[in-house]
């Protein structure tokens, strides 16, 4: 009889882990006996997510809680060297927090779109104060979870936080478009994007009026969180798919672009 295989642990961070398609992901990690970090935007919808995922069964011992604000900076910065602290090695990013973009431009304390700066710049940021814990042993990875509606985007570069021309699908459009492209940079990490599916969130509105579960759009996030996925650096996927991104997204000059642009725009205020 051959010897069991041993169970691959992991330990992932998962971010808008309170609802939805990032709820849901939490739930199906923790349920394969991974150590999963759930980020909350605040303590009280933090404390309800870790309570409905051990009445699903999830071991407590294995979830921890991070609270932080995606539309403050200085949050996002707080939680993750709290996280490089608790936990040296991290095996998995889940950059999936987001938010619509609201009927009327709305900046954050920091000067940035809501929707770029939660959808986006935090998770940029987030990846990158990471960096040691990501880059401790080889074969980590970080899951942007974007959409298929990046192609209809375009970054205006000269106008990111669209002061001039407002629009709350272009603004979203916009941020999903940033989070495909900056899974192309260069890192020791490997880094994806994927479209989960049109689900029943509290983003479907902007897509459709009906949709997915948010269950069945988490199992193709978890399953690029799988070691045992195989993934193609910078590769973009729809729900299981291998799937060209928007052309904007190939180009080489984007990323280094669109990263020098990400540097200024969550570079601390002096």
């Amino acid at each position: 009889m051959s010897p069991a295989v041993p169970v691959c642990r992991q330990t992932v961070l998962v971010t808008g882990a309170t609802s939805g398609i990032g709820w849901q992901t939490a739930r199906l990690l923790a349920g394969q006996g991974d150590t999963v970090i759930v980020h909350a935007p605040d303590q009280a919808s933090g404390d309800d997510a870790i309570t409905r995922l051990v009445a699903d069964g999830a071991n407590a011992l294995q979830l921890r809680l991070e609270v932080a604000d995606f539309s403050r900076l200085d949050e996002v910065r707080a939680m993750a060297a709290r996280v490089a602290d608790e936990h040296p090695t991290l095996d998995v990013l889940v950059n999936n927090a987001a938010v619509a973009a609201p009927e009327r431009r709305t900046l954050t304390a920091d000067g940035n779109e809501i929707a770029l700066q939660v959808n986006f710049l935090a998770a940029y940021l987030l990846t990158h104060e990471l960096r040691d814990p990501l880059s401790a042993q080889p074969h980590s990875r970080v899951i942007n979870v974007s959409s298929s509606i990046h192609r209809t985007a375009s970054i205006a570069w000269s106008d990111p936080h669209r002061a001039k021309r407002y629009s709350r699908l272009a603004t979203y459009a916009q941020s999903q478009l940033a989070l495909t492209v900056f899974a192309r940079a260069e890192a020791p990490w490997t880094s994806v994007s994927v479209h989960p599916g049109v689900c029943d969130t509290a983003l479907l509105p902007l897509y459709a009026h009906e949709g997915d579960s948010a269950a069945e759009g988490a199992t193709h996030v978890a399953r690029l969180c799988n070691p045992s996925t195989e993934l193609v650096p910078g590769a973009y996927y729809d729900r299981t798919t291998l799937s060209p991104p928007a052309p904007v997204a190939l180009e080489d000059r984007t990323v280094r672009r669109l990263c020098k642009l990400a540097d200024r725009l969550v570079a601390p205020t002096p």
